[in-house]
């Protein structure tokens, strides 16, 4: 994708590692795609949890400054951040720390909670005061309320009051837990390094930067504990009907990752495939839109015949242009981003292969830039459905007027982007790909099936929470 979607998080946690920090920061780097907007990190020494957080990339965070190079500790959590809730300002970077009547506690979250504005609402009544304004900072306050006896028994019951997309990482001084709703949308990962070490990520990716083994994945409604006593497995809730995100494998996730136990590489060359069996052209080569179509664009370029080449660099000092909140920053970056190969694109007919379609606003500049490079023909390849409806569950896709999917049919678009023809991954095609468990997705973004249901509500809190940000 060009640019077109904010996307949400990415964490990292590791225990007992005599690098902890390191290996998170580490970590971070192969999780920075999820978001550029800010940084951080809590380490705990078993005695006090010291936190340290910017705006900006993993590599500003870590800058040897002072206060970087105090934090000492056997127990590290990181966060890399594009605001999916919350204005785009430090106080609402992650990991949130708190003092609380245990002691200390710190979140990293990723996904977004559907009832956050109801239960914040309700606490604030009762004398509750947040310091931020987004939705991670709901789970600290729901567990320093919690009369339980144990750590661990607060924190369950904290999640059974949430409703929505959350992958999580808690820090105590002396513990590190990892937990992912019923329905398991967001990704999230348990690796060891040695013996002695654990890592919960993201995505493997940051497994794979640290040196770490894959063991599995936290299943959905699984609460993990990780302490001197080792890895202790826990289920605050019923399983719920599985609703991984499909995005995750259509654009998300790093195609050298596996999540819900499945290789991103694999499946979006699938949707590669299958989107030119669906949608044939008659072009001399095939190109993609870098870096997040490649492999879909390989997978086409297969299952065509049409030779795959280089049509498009990819400036990769500047960053995903999606990730700049302004929508004026997202088009002045474009050129900046990309640059036309002319000798590959003159008088060729072209397949452009691109991930998919938000607003289009993107996709039609880098058309322009292909045109003026000499191509004959253009023809888009989309390896997805057009998406027609907002995500509450992680991933900030605009509000309904702004997705061209519900202003212009499938022809309009085409005429809008000035292309030769125009053809999207089909819904059902997309369930094809994904063999034999399809119905363990959500594709609510394109078709308004909302597996964890979508509140009256939701969509006014997305409205205002859009509005906070500008």
């Amino acid at each position: 994708m060009a640019d077109e979607i904010h996307e949400e998080c990415g964490v990292i946690g590791v225990f007992n590692g005599n690098k902890a920090l390191d290996l998170a920061v580490l970590g971070l780097h192969a999780l920075q795609h999820r978001g550029q907007e800010s940084a951080g990190v809590a380490v705990s020494d078993g005695r006090a949890i010291h936190s340290y957080r910017s705006l900006g990339l993993v590599a500003t965070m870590a800058r040897k400054t002072k206060r970087f190079m105090e934090l000492k500790g056997h127990i590290c959590i990181g966060h890399t951040r594009y605001s999916t809730t919350g204005t785009s300002n430090l106080i609402n970077s992650q990991p949130i720390l708190i003092d609380y009547k245990r002691g200390q506690l710190a979140v990293a979250h990723n996904g977004n909670l559907i009832n956050a504005d109801t239960l914040r609402s309700d606490m604030e009544e009762q004398g509750s005061i947040f310091q931020s304004t987004n939705d991670s900072e709901v789970f600290l306050h729901l567990i320093a309320r919690s009369k339980k006896p144990s750590l661990v028994e607060m924190i369950a019951e904290s999640l059974k009051k949430v409703k929505g997309a959350f992958s999580l990482l808690f820090l105590s001084e002396n513990e590190l837990f990892a937990a992912r709703d019923p329905h398991g949308v967001r990704p999230l990962c348990l690796g060891v390094l040695d013996k002695k070490t654990a890592v919960v990520a993201s995505e493997t990716c940051a497994l794979d930067i640290m040196g770490a083994r894959y063991v599995r994945d936290i299943e959905p409604s699984e609460l993990v504990c990780i302490s001197s006593k080792g890895i202790q497995s826990f289920r605050f809730a019923p399983p719920g009907k599985k609703a991984h995100c499909i995005f995750e494998y259509i654009y998300f996730s790093r195609p050298d990752s596996r999540i819900f136990n499945h290789s991103v590489d694999r499946l979006r060359r699938a949707f590669g495939h299958e989107l030119a069996r669906e949608h044939p052209a008659k072009a001399d080569i095939v190109i993609s839109v870098p870096d997040s179509s490649n492999t879909a664009a390989l997978g086409y370029a297969h299952a065509s015949g049409i030779p795959f080449e280089i049509g498009l660099i990819r400036n990769h000092y500047v960053g995903r242009t999606f990730i700049s909140p302004a929508q004026g920053d997202r088009e002045a970056k474009v050129k900046l981003k990309f640059n036309p190969v002319r000798g590959v694109l003159k008088n060729r007919r072209i397949v452009l292969v691109e991930d998919s379609i938000v607003r289009g606003t993107t996709l039609r500049q880098l058309v322009s830039l292909i045109r003026n490079a000499g191509a004959k023909e253009i023809h888009i390849r989309v390896s997805s459905p057009p998406i027609k409806f907002p995500c509450y569950y992680g991933m900030d896709f605009p509000s309904f007027d702004e997705l061209i999917a519900n202003n212009k049919t499938i022809e309009e678009t085409r005429q809008f982007l000035g292309v030769d023809s125009l053809g999207h991954l089909s819904i059902n095609g997309l369930r094809k790909c994904m063999q034999e468990e399809p119905n363990n997705y959500c594709y609510a973004c394109f078709s308004g099936a909302y597996p964890l249901g979508a509140l009256k509500t939701s969509k006014n809190i997305f409205e205002n929470r859009k509005k906070q940000r500008t």
